[in-house]
């Protein structure tokens, strides 16, 4: 499989160290997705629930503030479902630091 790089590999292990670091963080809480891991939504641009009234969503060519509760109630949807499949803990840790190692 291609997989193209946005930055170095120097970044890469920076950005993973830093998860490495927050996730003891109390009100911190990290789950990632393995590839492997059966989906039963598709992975989407990136979005921040923050409350039960405020869904902030990114798509590829805008951001949106959502506040209509059905959209908020669809995204919080798509987060349980997504989370399902989600490592956590020393799993989490595992992967992170795995994917620590592939790079160098």
């Amino acid at each position: 499989m291609l997989r193209y790089r946005l930055c170095s590999a120097e970044t890469r292990a920076a950005q993973l160290g830093h998860l490495l670091g927050v996730m003891d963080l109390q009100n911190v809480a990290l789950g990632i997705v393995p590839f492997s891991a059966q989906r039963n939504v598709w992975p989407m641009p990136t979005f921040t629930i923050f409350d039960d009234g405020r869904v902030h969503a990114d798509t590829l060519d805008a951001a949106s503030t959502l506040t209509q509760p059905s959209q908020v109630e669809l995204y919080s949807r798509a987060f349980e479902r997504l989370s399902q499949g989600a490592a956590r803990g020393a799993a989490a840790r595992s992967l992170i630091a795995d994917a620590v190692a592939s790079l160098k």
